[in-house]
């Protein structure tokens, strides 16, 4: 990470010039210098006024720049850091936190061929290959499974996870290890005709029984420089403020101390954590609820606390979410509740009765549907005026569900970047081209009155704002169509959703989210601005780097 000049910083105030500032505060929409003192945002305007009225220095670093608000990143986790030290085998060319580009498995003879060559590399013969990325839906002829990675060894376990991150898939040996066999009983263990699982595990409950290769490709996850590497991650794309949406069990006073540490005004980002509810606690949902209203209290300018994710159902792409009739449109079973729909009502109001904030995952509109029925139902019995319980993911989320949400005080966050990354296969595969043009609906819920964000779920997709505004503004897949041209927004609205939008669902609108003065001194450091470049290049708008609390943190150079 390089760090340069801390003068916002420090007491004295830092009056730093740009090329153009985009404040996205309609009071003063445009600027040409911002004025810093106590890592916020003093004033706008022009060098000269500002340096009259309020004196200090002035750091010319970014006077080529582009400012805009710092980037907020609403759907994350801290996976995209620590992921990197397994072997990746996605189908897209992905660039590493440290800048390293890593090619795409673009063929599936080609993730057979990586995997060996990890495996190759291992010295320690017990040591498990973990890889990740895999993409099953790019070769629907010839799904990877068992047989497939013993072909990489019979004899060194393998656990290979899946870009969506709700499946998995494992080899024989791994499976003989841990009694995968033809007597497991446990959903989200698909089997062959001769009865022997295929080697696939869906969600975590099945991907639990992989045991600890399971264990080790989560665990090494979260160690202190997993954390540094999402922060570095996320300065070079912009973003300041990040979520950590469920990844870490805030139950667990180490990941508490970990994250509250790492977490100070040397770092280049603010995190919202969430505490991954997604089963029920050891005590019980209310002692949990309990635990994150005292938690909240530790919060701090760099971390927040208090809020909570829920988990309904899985990935459409792997074939886990739950879908309304007609289903999936390659005729697989109808995915998998990770809530009984029955209990999301009962899991959800401890939560809620406590004040807390809800953010549910719920890719299907039939999750969606039990989603609302049961905020419904629990507002009835429980009233609490601006709570911002958000929908993640949104889908397949209908007009109708949309004013069901805007209805209950509910906001929307839609991953926008799925039209480009899977949206061919959502057309031909998974939904159908009319259910696949209505997906990611941010037209429909902004023109609904919902409030709006936008997100990467990375390491799902890549982490990077500008990207997944550039999703929601062209629509475009990798073959070259538009996929639901209503559904597209403009670039103001698009990085309203990725600044204030995110702000607002975060409950960090006062802080974050424009450059205004008194918030924080966040800014995206962008090299051409991204009103004036053609809408369809604005993923390659390229980022300096960010301003976080006034200091200046300039990116990784990328590398081959």
């Amino acid at each position: 990470m390089s760090e340069t000049k801390a003068g916002g910083g420090s007491s004295r105030t830092t009056i730093f010039p740009g090329r153009t500032v985009h404040t996205l505060d309609p009071a003063r929409p445009i600027a040409s210098a911002v004025a810093v003192r106590d890592s916020r945002f003093l004033a706008v305007g022009d060098t000269d006024q500002l340096v009259a009225t309020y004196g200090g220095t002035i750091d010319d670093t970014l006077a080529d720049k582009v400012l805009l608000p710092g980037f907020v990143e609403a759907h994350s986790h801290r996976d995209t850091g620590g992921i990197w030290q397994f072997t990746y085998v996605g189908y897209e060319a992905r660039r590493g936190p440290n800048g390293r580009l890593w090619p795409g498995c673009s063929t599936f003879d080609a993730v057979i061929e990586r995997l060996r060559e990890a495996e190759r590399l291992l010295e320690d013969p017990d040591e498990p290959l973990l890889a990740w990325g895999l993409d099953p839906i790019f070769w629907p002829g010839d799904r990877l499974d068992r047989r497939h990675l013993d072909a990489v060894s019979t004899t060194r376990q393998i656990f290979v996870c899946h870009s969506n991150m709700h499946l998995a898939t494992v080899n024989s040996a791994l499976m003989e290890a841990e009694a995968i066999n033809p007597d497991t009983a446990a959903a989200g263990v698909p089997k062959d005709g001769s009865g022997w699982p295929t080697g696939e595990l869906q969600e975590f409950p099945a991907m639990a029984l992989a045991g600890p290769a399971f264990r080790s490709f989560f665990g090494r996850q979260r160690s202190d420089d997993s954390v540094r590497l999402f922060g570095n991650a996320a300065r070079n794309v912009g973003v300041t403020t990040l979520t950590d949406l469920g990844t870490s069990n805030l139950l667990d006073e180490a990941i508490v101390r970990q994250w509250t540490s790492l977490a100070d005004d040397s770092s280049p980002l603010r995190v919202a954590m969430f505490h991954g509810a997604l089963a029920n606690a050891p005590d019980g949902d209310e002692a949990c609820a309990a635990a994150m209203v005292d938690l909240k209290d530790r919060s701090t300018d760099r971390i927040r606390f208090g809020n909570v994710k829920l988990l309904l159902d899985g990935s459409i792409q792997g074939g886990t979410a739950r879908l309304r009739w007609p289903g999936y449109h390659h005729g697989g079973p109808n995915g998998i509740w990770l809530i009984a729909p029955d209990q999301y009502a009962e899991r959800l109001a401890p939560y809620h009765r406590a004040g807390l904030q809800v953010h549910t995952h719920a890719n299907g509109d039939e999750a969606v549907d039990v989603l609302l029925d049961g905020l419904e139902q629990v507002q009835l019995a429980h009233p609490r005026p601006d709570h911002r319980h958000t929908v993640q993911h949104c889908q397949l989320t209908t007009p109708g569900q949309y004013r069901r949400m805007r209805a209950l005080g509910m906001c929307a966050n839609v991953f926008a970047n799925h039209t480009w990354f899977w949206g061919d296969q959502h057309r031909d595969i998974t939904v159908g081209p009319d259910r696949a043009a209505r997906m990611n609906a941010a037209r429909t819920a902004l023109d609904l009155g919902v409030p709006l964000s936008i997100h990467s779920d990375s390491p799902v997709s890549p982490l990077g704002s500008l990207h997944v505004a550039w999703a929601a503004v062209n629509r475009l897949t990798p073959s070259g169509q538009v996929l639901g041209a209503d559904e597209r927004i403009t670039v103001a609205e698009a990085l309203h959703a990725i600044t204030m939008g995110a702000a607002w669902q975060l409950r960090m609108e006062d802080e974050i989210g424009s450059i205004t003065p008194q918030k924080f001194a966040d800014c995206a450091v962008l090299e051409a601005d991204p009103f004036e470049v053609d809408p369809a290049e604005l993923r390659d708008v390229p980022v300096w780097g960010t301003m976080s609390g006034g200091v200046l943190h300039e990116g990784s150079p990328q590398t081959a």
